[in-house]
């Protein structure tokens, strides 16, 4: 087989394995020779070849059969620290994200549960991520660390509620790193997918080479790390890949739902390492993002659907009364159009109301000021009846004065309308517990945190 065949046949183990596992495994592979049947290949460790041996063993040998080399085992030696690397200009291009996107879909491996990492997804890039106030912080983090050069935040924190665009920016970030630097080891998972590797390590007794996987990477990412609170076993695998990787500068990104120190169960240990890089919060979006990612996604179908009619107020009736989260709006306008194709109606006012009729009747649900009450009383473990009771202690009077400007911003009660719901008490008190919390959230971080978390429950 010569270096020629070899080349051919990455290019398919590309298409077939996908371009992180590509990068990963595949690529630092080195072509030896082929004496009686056998290729041999040079790999940096003994590690790297148990893995590629394990995992990607068979497809390589299918592959080369393809190419119709007569080769029945494929074997792995390591090679010395002054063996040279396989020549640039024989690796394959890294993958564009359009690229990808227009590749065949990769078939799976052996067992798709081994693979190293999760699959990036070709449609969140930085091209594709609307930015906005809500986000802009965030966008402009992520945008740094995808830079690369010297580790500027670690780790990068990244939470908010659904469909927010927190895995978008993780992948993001995925994207511009292979396409900057190919060479990188960028690992991309849940937080769900690194327990199950744990526990599957712990099953087949491969502890080292669980550790030494995710300690070779120069670039690790965990989405939904929420998922591993309370599970002992894994958080304390976590702290020390944490720490392994810390301590050599590389870079780490995490995601969850909400803050580091709102998570319940999770170590004291690992909150106090999270926090101890730059943790951006991704707010709800406003009417103007919203706007922004419907135009952009309307842009995108308009090559899908060139003979549907977009009516003007459509985009601005959705993006005022579709709220929750950015999946939940992308979802409305993906239905209007494959509606609006089938039955080759113009998307007008009408089939709007007409198709979104669940979607606008959930959107339609009004907070209450029960319900609000009952959520600022659980978050501060306080009794309604101290709530609305005479009581004037601080710790009473704090959260009863959030319950009474949340029920301003977020129900169309008037003030005595509140006030009589808080005890019988005047508007003008009302008023004063408002004002007092609008001051407040502009000092006290903890309460414009606790304020911004009630609200995104209260609106889940």
């Amino acid at each position: 087989m010569t270096d020629e065949t070899w080349g051919a046949v990455r290019q398919e183990l590309l298409k077939a394995v996908g371009q992180s596992n590509f990068t990963n495994w595949i690529e630092p592979l080195e072509f030896a020779e082929v004496q009686d049947g056998v290729a041999f290949f040079n790999v940096p460790t003994p590690f790297m070849g148990n893995w590629v041996s394990r995992h990607f063993g068979d497809r390589i040998l299918a592959e080369i059969s393809k190419a119709g080399e007569d080769v029945r085992r494929i074997e792995f030696n390591v090679r010395s620290s002054a063996a040279a690397p396989h020549p640039a200009s024989q690796r394959p291009a890294a993958a564009s994200p359009e690229a990808a996107a227009s590749a065949p879909d990769p078939a799976p491996a052996s067992d798709d549960t081994d693979l190293p990492g999760a699959p990036l997804d070709s449609r969140f890039t930085f091209d594709s991520f609307v930015v906005g106030k809500p986000n802009e912080l965030a966008h402009a983090a992520a945008r740094r660390v995808a830079e690369g050069g010297p580790v500027a935040f670690n780790p990068l924190f990244l939470y908010g509620g659904v469909g927010l665009g927190k895995t978008h920016l993780m992948h993001a970030i995925a994207w511009e790193l292979q396409a900057r630097q190919p060479e990188l080891r960028v690992l991309y998972l849940s937080a769900e997918q690194f327990m199950y590797r744990f526990i599957q390590a712990l099953r087949e007794r491969q502890m080292m080479d669980f550790k030494q996987m995710f300690r070779s990477v120069d670039v690790l990412m965990v989405d939904d790390v929420q998922f591993i609170a309370g599970k002992d076993s894994t958080q304390e695998e976590f702290f020390h890949t944490f720490n392994a990787l810390v301590d050599q500068r590389k870079q780490i990104i995490i995601s969850a739902d909400r803050a580091p120190g709102e998570i319940e169960q999770m170590e004291g240990r690992i909150v106090s390492r999270m926090q101890s890089g730059l943790v951006v919060d991704l707010h709800p979006t406003s009417y103007e993002l919203r706007l922004g990612i419907l135009q952009q996604k309307v842009e995108q179908y308009r090559g899908q659907f060139p003979n549907i009619q977009l009516t003007d107020g459509v985009l601005e009736f959705l993006a005022h009364r579709i709220t929750s989260n950015v999946r939940v709006l992308e979802g409305a306008l993906t239905r209007l159009f494959a509606f609006g194709s089938l039955v080759g109606r113009p998307i007008d006012m009408d089939l709007a109301q007409e198709c979104l009729t669940d979607i606008l009747r959930t959107m339609d649900r009004k907070t209450t000021i029960d319900e609000i009450q009952r959520k600022v009383c659980d978050h501060y473990n306080i009794r309604i009846s101290d709530m609305v009771g005479p009581k004037r202690q601080r710790a009473l009077a704090r959260p009863r004065q959030i319950a009474m400007y949340l029920c301003k911003h977020m129900t169309q009660r008037s003030l005595p309308e509140i006030g009589r719901k808080f005890g019988g008490r005047d508007h003008t008190t009302i008023m004063h517990g408002i004002k007092r919390i609008e001051e407040l959230k502009g000092t006290d971080s903890a309460i414009a945190e606790d304020i911004e978390m009630l609200r995104r429950s209260l609106e889940a």
